[in-house]
């Protein structure tokens, strides 16, 4: 069945065990340096209003936010939001989250355009990456049984997911762009030593691989549905 095909796994247990991996190393750098706090004291919230407030974004907000690991920032009501432990503390991990979200607002006011590409198709994937499988699927089957009209629907499906993988890979630089400016910031405003500051560098380039995951991970699936659409071809043939 396609729902149970071994050959799916094939596809995707590289990318998973990689994501496992990526999650595993952000957990522990933050493990690590949540415990390891600046010299400056600041908290992470400080750190991020002071950030903002440099670069005149003043009518940026801080908030506190539930969760863990929850940090981002909201584009439509200019929002910065940290988790618990990243508002509260000063610690070398909760500065160096607070400031890459902080990084974000500034992408934002300063108009970088992989910022805004990625805000505009997140409509796109929102509806793509929950149907394009459905829709791939229900093509398959129908193309599977001779149709041709099925056939059309399953690349209609594989179009729709593919802007899932479009949209991991236009978040990429989005990340990191945000991870670079934090740790420069960060160290010429004095927030972090140069010692603190290869901590800050531990824990955003650990989440960095969360993001190189979710591409390779959204790839691998969309090769799958394309390695299956070029059976049916061939089988046409």
């Amino acid at each position: 069945m396609f729902f149970f095909d071994p050959l799916y796994l094939i596809f995707t247990i590289p990318a998973l065990l990689f994501g496992l991996w990526a999650q595993w190393r952000v957990q522990s750098a933050v493990s690590k340096y949540s415990q390891v706090y600046t010299g400056r004291n600041a908290t992470g919230a400080a750190v991020a209003r002071a950030m903002l407030n440099a670069y005149g974004l003043n009518h940026v907000k801080v908030e506190r936010t539930e969760g863990f690991l929850s940090d981002h920032y909201d584009p439509l009501s200019r929002t910065l939001r940290l988790s618990p432990n990243n508002y509260d503390t000063p610690s070398v991990a909760a500065v160096g989250i607070a400031a890459h979200e902080a990084g974000h607002a500034i992408q934002h006011a300063e108009n970088y355009w992989p910022l805004q590409a990625r805000s505009a198709i997140v409509p796109i994937v929102q509806f793509g990456s929950f149907l394009g499988p459905l829709v791939f699927m229900a093509g398959f089957f129908l193309a599977s049984a001779g149709s041709t009209f099925g056939f059309n629907v399953a690349v209609l499906g594989v179009l729709m997911f593919g802007a899932t993988a479009l949209f991991s890979l236009i978040t990429l630089p989005v990340e990191f762009d945000a991870s670079r400016r934090a740790k420069e910031i960060l160290v010429n405003a004095g927030f972090v030593s140069a010692d603190e500051g290869q901590g800050v560098s531990q824990v955003l380039d650990a989440a960095a691989l969360t993001y190189v995951a979710a591409l390779i991970s959204a790839v691998s699936t969309l090769l799958y549905y394309v390695f299956l659409l070029s059976g049916l071809r061939r089988s046409d043939d």
